[in-house]
């Protein structure tokens, strides 16, 4: 199979990472000759559905260090490289490219189109501005180092290039990563993350649609926990907390065969607290009845089901209730226990943790420290944030930075042939 004429860049990846990386290295080098590789015959395909189609572009985190603290894995590495391409400076490259972003209450920033569209359509006229080639329904099968050139190969061809930007996205099965493994690399386990939590007894199934603003998830015998709102679905637990706190917990999560208890704190308080509001109704609201009136800001629904639970009958009053029954609804309300099984995937914001280990990247240039001239950008490596536009922002922030070190070599290379 003859390869064809080489390249300067050939990009694996036709997402997020992999049309960032090709457009700002063609913009710092118009006269290099660029080429996307997409394995589908989608383009930006996560970009299309993000943030249910309004694609959830970054967070509005501005601080290098605090940005760093949604990342569950590269947290240490991402914030070396925010301090070079942030949040901020997301928003000031599509303003640039006429793309205005806004920030909603939660910090979560969309096109001010509320289409991820907007997104799309500016990637593909920035490559088109650029003459970047793009080839879909092209998988990678090997990658191999000839002399002063990469050798791509796909199933009908084989492409050229002095340099190599790897943007493929997470894999969940390592088998995926193959071609990459032969080449020496260190492939971290790829295991799924951001998911919801499922309950096959279908517990909670009365329940479906009952949303907690401010509630503790807890994965039982660990110390993964997290705070916020909680949603009751058909098949168990959602919400903020229950996604971040799966991405926190994916890979011992995955080590258990998701297969674990969820304990839920309904309240957000310490047990002490829930303990000291509950005696203090029993001792001086003696009359008042308890089904009927909920507690702790929680929906009237939940209340009913946990005093229910509790063994606590309708008609009962504070002052009938047996500090038995209290000390049942106390420990409902402070550690809901949740026998979870399997998981669900989050909507679209599917996401997988693992993939190329940093000890083998540079970060100043985000090249191979096994491999000169191949790059690494995006899901790829091992580095995966909280849902709320962080992946995205781990994304531009490795192709910006393997952008500008190509980049550069490449001006350098034809400065010496010029010479």
């Amino acid at each position: 199979m003859k390869p064809s004429s080489p390249y300067d860049l050939i990009v694996i990846g036709g997402g997020a990472a992999g049309f960032f990386g090709a457009i700002c290295t063609a913009a710092l080098n118009p006269g290099l000759q660029i080429l996307i590789l997409e394995k589908s015959v989608k383009l930006l395909s996560k970009v299309k559905v993000s943030g249910g189609g309004r694609c959830n572009v970054t967070h509005h985190c501005f601080e290098p260090a605090l940005l760093a603290k949604h990342y569950p894995r590269g947290q240490k590495e991402l914030k070396k490289l925010f301090y070079r391409f942030n949040a901020a400076d997301t928003v000031a490259w599509f303003e640039k490219h006429q793309v205005k972003l806004k920030a909603e209450e939660d910090g979560r920033m969309f096109p001010q189109s509320n289409s991820s569209q907007t997104i799309i359509d500016c990637f593909l006229r920035e490559a088109d501005k650029h003459s970047i080639r793009i080839k879909t329904g092209c998988e990678v099968l090997q990658l191999t180092r000839e002399q002063d050139f990469f050798a791509v190969r796909c199933k009908d061809e084989t492409f050229k290039a002095s340099k190599i930007l790897v943007a493929t996205g997470g894999h969940s099965k390592p088998g995926n990563y193959k071609w990459l493994a032969e080449l020496n690399h260190t492939i971290v386990n790829p295991v799924p993350s951001l998911f919801t939590f499922n309950d096959p007894a279908r517990t909670l199934a009365s329940l479906m649609g009952v949303a907690v603003s401010d509630a503790e998830v807890k994965i039982a015998g660990t110390k993964f926990i997290q705070r916020g709102p909680v949603l009751i679905t058909h098949w168990g637990l959602s919400g903020p907390a229950v996604i971040k706190l799966s991405a926190w917990a994916a890979v011992e999560l995955h080590r258990l065969d998701y297969t674990f208890t969820a304990l839920v704190n309904w309240t957000g308080q310490p047990e002490a607290q829930v303990r000291e509001a509950l005696m203090l109704l029993k001792n001086q609201r003696s009359k008042k009845n308890i089904a009927a009136n909920p507690m702790f800001n929680l929906p009237k629904r939940l209340w009913e089901f946990l005093t229910h639970k509790a063994g606590i009958t309708p008609e009962k009053t504070w002052g009938e209730a047996s500090h038995k029954g209290i000390n049942k609804l106390i420990e409902l309300l402070y550690a809901c226990a949740f026998p979870v099984k399997g998981k669900t995937t989050f909507k679209e914001e599917f996401v997988t943790c693992g993939g190329m280990d940093w000890q083998e990247i540079d970060l100043t240039t985000m090249e191979s420290k096994l491999i000169p001239g191949l790059y690494f950008a995006g899901e790829v490596i091992n580095a995966d944030g909280e849902t709320g536009g962080f992946n995205f922002q781990a994304a531009w922030t490795t192709a910006w930075v393997a952008a500008q070190a190509v980049a550069q070599t490449e001006n350098h290379k034809k400065s010496l042939q010029v010479d």
